[in-house]
């Protein structure tokens, strides 16, 4: 059995650098958000988006006005989008129930499941202005039964941007901003003057943005860690290096750093993949971006078997898993770290990405190990309660909790269960001492 690498991606050590200035920068700014409030902000947007409204919070005329320029065509397509996404994140809300369960005679248990009160949505704008973006984090909101949805992006070409808006209307936002980056993300976690804070933060964006969500983790919730978009395609002989290659490229354009990895059992196909992309660098309008993520980020891995290409997409976990393969349901069966799978060659991220209904907010770096992606579970906390119905119930387990509270030495805890072994089962328990 081995493992070979026919293209490997710059190590790590070389991204510690870049990611320490990251940090830097935005510790900075979340402290000045903190200080300075609306001030900092306008000066924020100014600075990095030149963009300097009376109000970042769209009025209902101007969102009027943004969605008026959407085209027909546009519109519908957007309509179609959150419909499959709609569909898909109501049978997930429809899966998670309350319950309520007798273990005990007179004992009663249960969890429900209550919306987050507040969500602050990122959606980016920049190079891609992500109109699928808003659908994934406002929409699933919505479903979840969030009470107060927050969504910003920022302006592109000095204005909103209409798609997005109005992506972010029809998906149930109540309220919108024009504003980008970090500064969007602090404002909306922290608080200004004109802005409420909210609960939780979530929605991709660049590696300031991801920086901004890590450090404000604890003081809010957030959906996940995201990294750069990252890509995978577990192929065999049974596909051609230009889908291979297509499949590859299609996320290696999202910006510099997204790394793309062919893991294959095919050297005939992992050599003519590495050759198709330098041939669709060469015609693909986003090549700028595109090729450098693959100069530095792309690999290609070749195996002797399908378990040995198992084992490598487990160990890599990558945000996107495309398997094309002649057992793509095994696969499925055993794939454990991952961000999402698109199964067969009639299946592709991209479709993911922006219409097909499943989420594209996907964890990164990794972190497919231990969490998957956005859900309308994610919005979704689950609390659970108790209930003692009788006098019997309540005596026979509190002795059980006062031993076991006096068993790790915490008395006070233990006089919780004692009297209400006194009260209600008739027991002469001394003070501070365990029920027998």
């Amino acid at each position: 059995m081995a493992i070979t690498h026919l293209k490997t991606a710059k190590p790590e050590s070389e991204r510690a650098e870049d990611d320490a200035k990251v940090r830097a920068v935005v510790e900075s700014t979340l402290a000045d958000i903190e200080t300075r409030g609306d001030a900092a902000i306008r000066e924020l947007s100014a600075k990095f988006d030149k963009y300097e409204p009376v109000e970042f919070r769209l009025g209902a005329s101007e969102i009027e006005a943004a969605m008026s320029k959407v085209s027909a065509r546009d519109m519908e397509d957007i309509k179609f989008a959150q419909t499959q996404i709609r569909r898909f994140a109501e049978a997930q809300r429809a899966s998670m129930t309350d319950i309520e369960v007798e273990t005990l005679p007179g004992v009663i248990l249960g969890h429900k499941n209550i919306p987050v009160q507040s969500v602050g949505c990122y959606v980016p704008g920049g190079k891609f202005p992500m109109v699928a973006s808003a659908h994934m984090s406002v929409l699933t909101a919505s479903v979840a039964g969030v009470p107060r949805i927050v969504a910003s992006a920022p302006p592109v070409n000095g204005a909103p941007h209409p798609a997005i808006v109005a992506a972010m209307h029809m998906g149930g936002a109540h309220e919108i901003y024009v504003l980008g980056g970090m500064q969007a993300v602090g404002a909306m976690a922290i608080g200004t003057e004109t802005i409420e804070p909210v609960h939780m933060l979530v929605g991709p964006g660049n590696a300031f943005v991801a920086e901004a969500k890590r450090q404000l983790y604890g003081r809010v919730g957030i959906d996940l860690f995201a990294g750069p978009t990252e890509t995978m395609v577990i192929a065999d002989d049974t596909v051609d290096a230009e889908l291979c290659a297509t499949d590859l490229l299609g996320q290696a354009e999202h910006g510099y750093n997204s790394p793309a990895v062919l893991v294959t059992n095919s050297r005939k196909l992992a050599e003519a993949t590495l050759a198709e992309i330098d041939r669709l660098l060469r015609i693909l309008p986003t090549a700028e971006t595109a090729s450098v993520s693959w100069r530095d980020y792309g690999e290609v891995i070749l195996c002797d078997t399908h378990d040995e290409m198992l084992a490598v997409a487990n160990d890599i976990a990558s945000e996107h898993v495309q398997v094309m393969t002649d057992r793509d349901d095994w696969y499925l069966e055993k794939m454990q770290s991952y961000g999402a799978l698109f199964l067969g060659p009639r299946t592709n991220v991209a479709n993911g990405d922006k219409v097909i209904g499943t989420n594209h907010t996907l964890p990164t770096k990794k972190a497919g190990r231990y969490t998957g992606g956005l859900w309308v579970g994610k919005f979704l906390k689950t609390h659970s309660y108790q209930k003692v119905l009788t006098d019997e119930a309540a005596a026979m387990v509190g002795e059980y909790g006062s031993r076991l509270c006096m068993l790790e030495g915490f008395v006070g805890h233990a006089e919780q269960c004692n009297i209400r072994v006194r009260r209600y089962g008739g027991r002469n328990v001394p003070y501070g001492e365990a029920a027998e």
